[in-house]
């Protein structure tokens, strides 16, 4: 299967400027000295979101006529609104599909953007946007599966390499889109820097899957169970071929640690990360024995946070 190039990532960057921020490397001078950590916050985005990269450089990618019929999109959140923010700069239509469980924080702010948002049945939300894809004759824009929205989301990568000589770069893993896109610029640009996914315990089909050599899919009850409810999704082909040829290792994490990670972030880096957006971080909180050593760079991939939880979290 071929993978999505660097010169894809480096023309991505050129479209999606202007409009996605880019976020900096932020020191944290109270991470382990022998283990150097900075922060890369995607939280900073107008969506909160690293989905704004993906979601713009894709709809960019359309020509007129099928950009003027409108997109369509499934999500759990925040490709969501990554979609219908990039669909209200180019002026057309946006319809997104999202599961019932999908926090009200998230819902709304898409609505904001001034999408149509449509509620489905926990796991039928691919059905439904095909649904909608039928009834509209609009583009589906995927959350992940889409050479277009890996090559947006790989834009991080190339800021990273460009801002600091990484020995390690640490990036939350569920579909796969995000370290897909990653993992092709770095690799590209810094080939001694080392990529490695991290993922919930409660949502370790990739983890399973790059042991087994193979896609191992979970169940949508078990990868529901974690706390990160961005980190639901699993792999698919296009973005597991991407992992196993250039990802370098994965460390899955606990519940309680994404939880605490959360809170380290919000009161040392005075950063506000959702649970997975807090993952990366809390890899390198508790799983430092698993991880390579030296200069260590942790995306945040978001900040979009039900108000509950983080009444909960951040108390």
């Amino acid at each position: 299967m071929e993978l999505v190039s660097v010169d894809a990532i480096e023309a991505a960057a050129d479209r999606i400027a202007g409009v996605a921020v880019r976020t900096p490397l932020l020191p944290c001078p109270w991470a382990d000295p022998d283990r150097p950590l900075w922060l890369k916050p995607e939280n900073l985005q107008p969506i909160g979101a690293f989905k704004i990269r993906g979601a713009f450089n894709a709809i960019a990618r359309l020509d007129d006529a099928r950009r003027g019929r409108g997109v369509v999109a499934y999500s759990s959140g925040n490709h969501a609104q990554a979609v219908a923010y990039a669909a209200k700069v180019f002026g057309i239509e946006a319809w997104i599909v999202v599961p019932v469980d999908t926090p009200s924080v998230k819902v709304e702010a898409t609505r904001a953007h001034g999408a149509e948002v449509i509620l489905s049945a926990v796991g039928e939300r691919e059905v439904v946007a095909a649904e909608v894809v039928q009834r509209t004759g609009a583009t589906l824009i995927p959350p992940f599966d889409h050479v277009d929205v890996i090559a947006g989301q790989g834009t991080i990568g190339l800021e990273i390499v460009a801002d600091l000589a990484a020995d390690l770069v640490l990036v939350p893993v569920s579909g796969g889109g995000l370290i897909s896109g990653v993992a092709v610029a770095i690799k590209a640009k810094s080939p001694s820097t080392q990529v490695w996914a991290v993922e919930p315990e409660l949502a370790a089909d990739t983890a399973a899957s790059l042991a087994a050599g193979e896609l191992t899919p979970w169940s949508v009850a078990d990868r529901n169970r974690t706390i990160a409810d961005g980190l639901r999704s699993q792999p698919s082909a296009l973005t597991f071929a991407h992992q196993r040829s250039l990802v370098d290792g994965i460390v899955t994490v606990g519940e309680d640690e994404i939880r605490q990670a959360v809170t380290t972030i919000a009161r040392n880096a005075r950063l506000i990360a959702e649970p997975s957006g807090a993952v990366a971080t809390a890899a390198y909180l508790f799983h430092g024995d698993e991880l390579p050593r030296g200069k260590t760079v942790a995306v945040i991939s978001g900040g979009n946070m039900d108000p509950e939880l983080a009444r909960e979290l951040l108390v």
